[in-house]
């Protein structure tokens, strides 16, 4: 995983809720609008695909997860079925979110396979390319684990076109 930038807790994941934030982000007319989700959308992928899937946009809708500054999930709910990108597939290891996203993408990966490996992302790398962001770009992102998830998605947001519209959200989530 990335760099460490505090101690962890002793508590589990699963009752702990982990820092980090979650943003809607919806490209609709040409304009790109960001806005926070809901906490629980950092513990539960159901959850955030239920509050992105809401948005009802006749545009483009993703959701950009920060767990804990150590991996990220893009999440882009879609009718043929939820795309997804989890950028560190090790982190399963340590936080229900990760474990759930591999079990929807039908990963045939298990504990053992994940111990003691590096970081590897698991999903679709070209779940942006067709409003910006190609596949090659988000895949050098994603392998820069000397950053943390939050400066990956910053980079993602410049790269696609919206990094103000998420820092003004981030600022309001004190982030």
């Amino acid at each position: 995983m990335g760099p460490q930038r505090a101690q962890k807790q002793d508590a589990s994941p699963a009752q702990d809720a982990p820092d980090g934030f979650g943003v809607a982000v919806v490209r609709e007319e040409g304009k790109w609008r960001c806005t926070p989700l809901k906490p629980v959308s950092l513990t539960s992928l159901s959850a955030a695909e239920t509050e992105l899937r809401e948005l009802r946009s006749a545009g483009a809708v993703f959701g950009l997860l920060n767990i804990d500054d150590e991996f990220f999930v893009i999440v882009r709910p879609a009718p043929a079925g939820t795309r997804l990108l989890l950028s560190d597939a090790t982190a399963a290891l340590d936080y229900d979110i990760a474990a759930e996203v591999l079990e929807k993408l039908d990963a045939d990966i298990d504990d053992e396979d994940l111990e003691d490996t590096d970081p590897f992302e698991e999903g679709d790398l070209g779940v942006l390319a067709d409003i910006g962001l190609p596949e090659g770009v988000l895949g050098v992102i994603v392998s820069e684990t000397d950053l943390y998830a939050d400066e990956q998605l910053s980079r993602i947001a410049r790269e696609m076109g919206f990094e103000s519209e998420l820092s003004a959200v981030l600022d309001k989530l004190d982030r």
